[in-house]
């Protein structure tokens, strides 16, 4: 496929993710807000961050790292080894969701039953739903390698409704049922999910379309480990990037959900402040995940397919490295720009916005600050994804296993630095020691970057110098809201708050032609991909 095509499907996949991530955060966004007014702070605690972390964490040690390698490279491979490696994230979710519910079970603090029913259900629950998705693992990859993306957006939205439609019933008619409700809808979740994948596959393959596409399997057997005489069970070059991938994922986790993992084994914060905090952070992410979180899965798949990983720039097609560090300078272009909208914005409106969603309760003590930290965490975020997308998708397996150092390091300073400032300052410490994650995360990826490009005439790292009249612009806009922030927000009635709203608008309307009439390569390039 020529890399052209793959970067005009790879802009469709991410488009299409973000759209699904919108949808994703809007409905998560108001079912907390349904939620907030029919269950305690306590039970949502427990459930968005307690079991919400059990789930994850199984998933993503079980097959973050099977994805990465098995995404790596071009389509045309052995695709039975590959399947049969994608089905080794089945005994692997199972050993992790046994072990991790153990841990869950009888290790950590036990919230009281009378506040937070059924916890062992739940447990039980989360890890199940885990092993579930896990089932659907190889129909994934499947449809990822092969840029299937109207199957994703149906799947996951069908997945995504299926599951807030039980629990806004359940938690409307039977709201003492606690744990159980979220359980069940867990559950739900889990097996629409792999359900839409497999009945995809089993309808496609040996259709007429996919002889057409000469598509790599055949037949529906296929999809099942296969042993093959005289051959290796699976590819073991993929199985050691795999193992290689495994190690860094197991500290990309723990970096990724660190807040969470120090709230749950060092309680730091009760139930109802991790609710409390939860809710914030959802608010918090609803504009920057569901952007940064599908450029980031979308154009790791492009940079893989266009360049050939563990090679050296010079060695690679030359017009695939022009595409490919024309792709990278307008990406981190386009994320800095909306990291920095976000941030400059968010501080002015972190108020306003908390005391709309949930009245007071969000509104008053550290919500606002807490939110107005996130804001700034989100700049950070944009330009993490995107560097580290790319020097993921090229690192040859001894770069990964020096980054694991790397990251063995940074993932015990970051959980200090997370203890230390949650017992300083609260809540906010979670976000000031997630930036300064970030940050080291970003400074190695840039300078992978650098010395990537360095014996090539191309420098994609200059997207991340915006034009100083917009950085202008920005400083000014983030003045003059401040200002109506305090004269005009968020206790001198409605009249003021639109007011407030109003100066926003117009600054962000300024903010935006600037970003028109200075950023013209961008805008082509939105448009165009």
């Amino acid at each position: 496929m020529a890399a052209q095509d793959v970067l005009g499907q790879t802009a469709r996949l991410a488009s299409s993710s973000a759209l699904l991530q919108v949808l994703f955060r809007v409905v998560t966004f108001g079912l907390n807000a349904f939620t907030l007014r029919y269950l305690s702070r306590e039970l949502i605690g427990v459930v968005n961050v307690r079991l919400t972390l059990l789930y994850s964490t199984v998933v993503f040690l079980a097959r973050e790292a099977f994805r990465r390698a098995c995404l790596s490279g071009s389509t045309k491979r052995n695709w039975t080894k590959t399947i049969n490696l994608l089905w080794l994230t089945v005994p692997l979710g199972v050993f992790w969701s046994v072990f991790l519910g153990l841990v869950w079970l009888h290790l950590l603090e036990v919230p009281d039953a009378s506040v937070v029913p059924h916890y062992k259900a739940g447990v039980v629950a989360f890890g199940l739903s885990a092993i579930i998705e896990l089932l659907g693992e190889p129909c994934w990859v499947l449809a990822q390698a092969h840029l299937f993306v109207r199957l994703k957006v149906i799947a996951e939205s069908l997945s995504v409704v299926s599951k807030c439609i039980l629990t806004v019933t359940l938690v409307f008619l039977y709201p003492q049922w606690g744990l159980y409700i979220f359980s069940l809808a867990q559950l739900l979740y889990a097996s629409v999910l792999v359900m839409c994948y497999v009945i995809y596959f089993v309808m496609f393959l040996g259709s007429p379309e996919a002889t057409k596409k000469s598509f790599p399997v055949a037949r529906v057997k296929a999809l099942l480990p296969n042993f093959v005489e005289d051959e290796a069970f699976v590819n073991w070059r993929e199985a050691r990037l795999t193992w290689s991938f495994f190690k860094q994922s197991f500290l990309k986790q723990i970096l990724t959900e660190g807040e969470r993992y120090v709230m749950t084994f060092l309680n730091v914060l009760n139930f109802g402040d991790q609710g409390l905090y939860d809710v914030v952070n959802n608010l918090g992410s609803l504009v920057a995940r569901f952007i940064f979180l599908p450029i980031e899965e979308s154009f790791y798949v492009f940079f893989a397919k266009v360049l050939e990983r563990g090679k050296a720039v010079k060695d690679q097609k030359q017009d695939d490295v022009a595409m490919a560090a024309n792709v990278l300078e307008l990406l981190l272009k386009l994320v800095l720009l909306i990291g920095l909208t976000i941030t400059v914005f968010g501080y002015a409106y972190s108020q306003l916005a908390l005391d709309i969603y949930g009245g007071s309760m969000l509104s008053s003590g550290t919500g606002p600050d807490l939110l107005r930290c996130y804001s700034l965490y989100v700049l950070f975020l944009a330009v993490n994804g995107v560097t580290e997308c790319f020097s993921f998708a090229l690192m040859c397996k001894e770069e990964v296993d020096r980054y694991n150092f790397v990251m063995l390091a940074l993932s015990f300073i970051f959980l200090c630095i997370s203890y230390f400032l949650t017992h300083w300052y609260g809540s906010v410490g979670f976000i000031l020691a997630n930036c300064f994650n970030m940050g080291i995360r970003i400074a190695h990826s840039i300078h992978y970057i650098y010395d990537y490009f360095k014996e090539s005439t191309y420098r994609p790292l200059a997207g991340l110098l915006p034009s100083p009249f917009l950085v202008l612009i920005y400083i000014i806009s983030g003045v003059i809201t401040g200002f109506s922030e305090v004269f005009f927000c968020c206790d001198k009635g409605w009249m003021a708050r639109l007011i407030h709203i109003s100066v926003g608008a117009l600054c962000f309307a300024a903010t935006i032609i600037t970003i028109f009439c200075t950023e013209t390569k961008l805008i082509h390039f939105v448009r165009s991909q």
